[in-house]
């Protein structure tokens, strides 16, 4: 079964609330296999709108990823999230060699 990515790029808008979700969407995307790949690092826009933060995150499953996003947990999180950033986030199956 082929892994999957969530992909994000955000733009903070309120640098406390956004902090606050990325503790508890934390714990969230542990607890569904998730485990991050990149997470705010240094980056070079290509393309495309620049944000500031990009997030890599790979789960067991598209399954997984979906189930995460959708878990109750990461909903809470989100609330923090919501209204202190402008985001954009997609799953993607990654491609099997």
């Amino acid at each position: 079964m082929p892994t999957a990515l969530w992909i994000a790029n955000v733009h903070v808008t309120d640098e406390a609330a956004y902090k606050e979700y990325a503790s508890r969407a934390t714990g969230a995307i542990a607890d569904h296999g998730g485990v991050f790949l990149a997470r705010a690092g240094k980056h070079e826009q290509l393309e495309g709108r620049d944000r500031a933060r990009n997030v890599v995150a790979r789960f067991p499953s598209l399954q997984a990823a979906h189930d995460c996003y959708h878990s109750d947990a990461y909903q809470a999180a989100l609330d923090f999230a919501r209204g202190a950033s402008e985001r954009d986030l997609v799953i993607v199956e990654e491609f099997e060699a």
